[in-house]
């Protein structure tokens, strides 16, 4: 039954990653197609562990001892799985970074209000921005290369950035600097946060690594225990008996 549980948890993660507009995933899956391969592999990974929890339960309620071994095998084959993606992720974790800053980079370099096309990834980012209190990926500076800041030298910033009370009911586009100096500015002069979403998204992991790494752990403790508990049964079974196997 825990399998089952944890195989529909699994599977709906993968369909919320695929489905989520409002979140910084949302910017993560639009724009990365190795994000989108991942959350269709979870789905997999889900299904296969649903069906997984109820061969296992079948197996043991019959003492078939085909079902158990193959519920161990099943098992073992998605303990190896996670261990391998988790090994992938920490030694590749500077390329993913890299990918991470590319995407993010140039969603703001070429951020127009006015383009519909890019309309849901934009406001995605605006409200990363906004729930997260930063600006940029590593600072406000990051905004100094879009092309419309530029044209408008710099008198404009992004709304979503901004820590003004008067902004606050403004949730994307561009808003207009009070007062700028000889009608130029710089990121220097934008009522913005300092802090870049870089930092606020590793705070957020450091925060909740424990967490993380705490879920991760029991359910590999409870995998190998499920493991172990299967392959004890299928010794103890001595013979097969195909007669229990339900009959539809």
């Amino acid at each position: 039954l825990f399998f089952q549980i944890l195989g529909a948890v699994i599977l709906g993660f993968g369909i919320w990653i695929l489905a989520d507009k409002t979140s910084f995933i949302a910017v993560l899956q639009t724009s990365s197609p190795s994000l989108k391969t991942g959350a269709y592999i979870l789905i997999g990974v889900g299904a296969l562990t649903m069906l997984m929890g109820f061969l296992g339960c079948l197996g043991a309620v019959n003492e078939i001892r085909c079902l158990l071994g193959l519920y161990f095998a099943c098992l073992m084959v998605i303990l190896i799985t996670q261990v391998a993606a988790g090994l992938v992720i920490y030694f590749q974790k500077e390329s993913l970074k890299e990918e991470l800053s590319s995407i993010v980079e140039s969603l703001i370099e070429n951020y127009d209000p006015s383009n519909d096309d890019k309309r849901n990834l934009q406001d995605t980012w605006d409200y990363v921005q906004r729930q997260v209190a930063c600006c940029g990926w590593t600072g406000a500076k990051d905004w100094e290369k879009n092309e419309i800041l530029i044209n408008k030298s710099m008198t404009e910033y992004p709304c979503s950035c901004s820590n003004s009370s008067k902004d606050l009911e403004v949730y994307n586009g561009f808003c207009n600097l009070d007062d700028p100096v000889n009608s130029t500015a710089t990121y220097a002069d934008w009522p913005v946060h300092e802090q870049g979403c870089m930092d606020g998204v590793e705070k957020w992991l450091k925060d909740n690594l424990g967490v993380i790494l705490g879920v991760c752990t029991g359910v590999a403790v409870i995998e190998l225990l499920g493991m172990i508990l299967s392959i004890s049964l299928c010794k103890n079974i001595h013979s097969e008996d195909y007669t229990k196997v339900p009959k539809s």
